[in-house]
Formats: structure tokens, C-alpha cells, sequence
């Protein structure tokens, strides 16, 4: 992944598309437990260690945000990258991204049903992909085909056990004018243990804050067995109340005079995990006219551009060879595959959740 990492922090610094919403207020990987600590923030210490700063104690964390970092970060310590870090503003970048791909051609169909893929076609002998089919019935035949449809792939073909649909949550805190001029420029604290927070964006003047876990998926079992057979996504503009509950408590121990504040907007978000949580960026190896770019693996909006650079490598066979190796297509990794392995993610006791355990969820703007 560093290499993805490395070719899409070019872009977002660079590219006059991505530049735009990049936004440098530098970065802090930290954790509340020893072990967490040295297995994750010290190597991220050592490899950044000219832009680091450590941070120890209560008074190192308030210091950085005088009347805004009030809480007491019980157990917490740190490694704050300040230079060549930050975050981005998805939305933005994802507009700008339509707009520029509108102007040089493409043609965007959304919603529903126009916009809802229900299934590939296929000739006859099932050899050959010949595009896709929609909600309203109609199909969208191409001599070409790229399957990038995150979480949903799963859905339209089969997979052979590589992809995990896997949900995150988030929700957003409204702040005054006064206050979010306050906020701004803030760095990125990321608990590992706990979750992360940004600054807020300057349209909507929201808070964004998602609690740290390994995710959840809405498991489909056999109905004799109990074994499970995959994840489904679906959608949801609320989170469940153990997730508003973690956020809080994350709120609680940095920004205390938010934690109760009501949320404006929260949601699930899916992607699909791959076993070694890397990129699916290949041909499918039974239908020559099928390209796969999928298995995001929760790395969220920042490999954004590069993944559309390896897929046109790709297409032009000039996709480097290490990056062609390591986002092949490899179903023998998911032979044996452990549904519920939590792949090095750490929060909410280290476990994969299943939605049908939820007992309550949030009504956020529900009467």
C-alpha cells in the first residue's frame, strides 16, 4: 500500500483536480494502551521522524489546541506528524472529479432506477461480460466493462470468498460560526483504540467523527449449519447507539464540552475488506472484457487518485510489477477464510459485529 499511498499524496498535493481539498493540518497516531502504543505508534514514530513530535502526557495534547483539546486523554499517547499530513475533503474532490470526467465525456447515470445496477450481462455460454443491466430494465452494453461498485461487487459476481462487505460509522456535530473558526486547522487525532475526528469542513461548518472498531457486517448464514456464507450491504442514515455511545466516550476524553451536543447526520458506510486488506485491481480471469477495481479494504477516500491510475495501467499494460502482483486477482487466499478475523483493527474489543446483534439504533431528524 505505500506505493498506492505514495502515488496518490502526489495528487492531492499537486493536482490542480485533488489539490483543492487537501487540507495539511498535520496528523496523530496514538493509542491508550501500552501494547497499542509500541506496536503501532512507535514504528509510525521511527518512520516519520523528522516531522514527529511525541506527545506523553495531558499537558502535551492540551497545548496543541489551547480551549479546544480541554479533555483529559486518559492513557493517551502519541506520535504528531506535523508537516506532509492531514486530511481531505471527500465530497469536494468527488464533485470536482465528476465535473472534470463530465467535460471530457463521461456520462453519469444515478439514482434510482436508472442508477442501480441489478446484474451483468452475459452471452450465452456465460463466457463473456457484455456490460450491465439497471433497475428500469435497461442494459448497458460494452465491448469494456469495470466493475468499481466497493461493497456491491460482491453482489454482481462471485468472488470466490476475496471480498468481505464491511461497514464503518460516522456521525457529524454542528458547531456555531464562532466555534468553527476556533476548530479550524486542528490536527487529526487517531486513536486506534478509539476512533478520529477533523476539522470541520467550511461548507456545512460539521464536526466529522467516526469510533474506531474492525467493522460490521450484516452476516448471511446457512440456515443449517450457522456457517457464514457472506455480508450484505445495505443502507442507513443512522448508527447503532453502541456506536453513538463510543463516539461520545471519544468525545469525552478530548473535547468534553461537545460530548453531549446533538448529531446533525450519522451513517454506516460500506466497503469490502480483502483477506491482506489490499487493492483488487486486475482482468477477471474468465471474462476477458470484465476489469475489477474493488476491495478498498476501508482505506477510505485518500488512494482515490490512484486507483483510476492503475486501472488505465493497467488497461495499457504498463501497471508496475510489483503493483500488479500484490492487487491480482488470488482466491487462494480466501480458501479458508475467517469471516469474523478483525485483520489488525483494533477498538470495540477487537471484534467483527454483526448487524443482527444491534439492539437499538439512533433516530437522528426522525419525529
Amino acid at each position: 500500500m505505500n506505493r498506492i499511498s505514495q502515488i496518490s499524496g502526489e495528487a492531492w498535493k499537486n493536482d490542480p483536480i485533488y489539490a483543492p481539498f487537501y487540507h495539511a493540518t498535520g496528523f496523530i497516531m496514538a493509542a491508550a494502551s501500552d501494547v497499542l502504543f509500541e506496536e503501532v505508534v512507535v514504528p509510525f514514530a521511527k518512520d516519520h521522524t523528522s516531522e514527529v513530535k511525541m506527545l506523553e502526557s495531558q499537558k502535551d495534547w492540551q497545548a496543541i489546541a489551547p480551549n479546544v483539546f480541554t479533555g483529559q486523554f486518559p492513557g493517551w499517547r502519541g506520535a504528531w506528524r506535523q508537516r506532509n499530513a492531514g486530511w481531505v475533503f471527500a465530497r469536494g474532490a468527488l464533485l470536482a472529479v465528476h465535473q472534470e470526467a463530465s467535460r471530457l465525456g463521461a456520462k453519469f447515470l444515478t439514482g434510482s432506477p436508472e442508477g442501480d445496477v441489478e446484474s451483468l450481462l452475459f452471452n450465452d455460454t456465460k463466457s463473456e461480460v457484455l456490460g450491465a443491466r439497471t433497475a428500469d430494465g435497461k442494459e448497458h452494453r460494452a465491448s469494456l466493462t469495470i466493475l468499481a461498485a466497493g461493497a456491491g461487487c460482491d453482489a454482481l459476481i462471485d468472488f470466490k470468498k476475496q471480498l468481505r462487505p464491511t461497514a464503518w460509522t460516522l456521525a457529524h456535530i454542528p458547531l456555531e460560526v464562532a466555534e468553527a473558526i476556533h476548530y479550524k486547522g486542528i490536527p487529526v487525532p487517531y486513536n486506534v483504540e478509539r476512533g478520529f475526528f477533523i476539522e470541520p469542513n467550511e461548507i456545512t461548518r460539521e464536526l466529522k467523527i467516526c469510533d474506531e472498531h474492525p467493522g460490521y457486517c450484516n452476516f448471511i448464514r446457512d440456515a443449517d449449519t450457522g456457517e457464514i456464507l457472506s455480508s450484505k450491504p445495505f443502507a442507513r442514515n443512522q448508527i447503532p447507539l453502541e456506536s453513538e455511545s463510543r463516539i461520545r466516550q471519544l468525545l469525552r476524553d478530548t473535547m468534553p464540552q461537545l460530548a453531549d451536543r446533538q448529531f446533525s447526520f450519522a451513517r454506516i458506510c460500506w466497503d469490502a475488506d480483502t483477506v491482506d486488506r489490499i487493492f483488487l485491481i486486475d482482468h477477471h480471469p474468465e471474462y476477458a472484457s470484465l476489469v475489477l477495481a474493488c476491495g478498498g479494504s476501508g482505506h477510505g477516500v485518500n488512494p482515490m487518485p490512484a486507483i483510476g491510475q492503475l486501472v488505465a495501467d493497467l488497461l495499457e499494460q504498463k501497471m508496475e510489477p510489483k503493483l500488479k502482483a500484490m492487487s491480482r486477482w488470488r482466491p487462494e487466499q480466501a480458501e479458508q477464510r475467517n469471516w469474523e478475523d478483525s485483520q489488525g483493527r483494533h477498538g470495540a474489543n477487537e471484534t467483527v459485529m454483526d448487524f443482527k446483534n444491534v439492539k437499538g439504533w439512533t433516530r437522528i431528524h426522525e419525529s
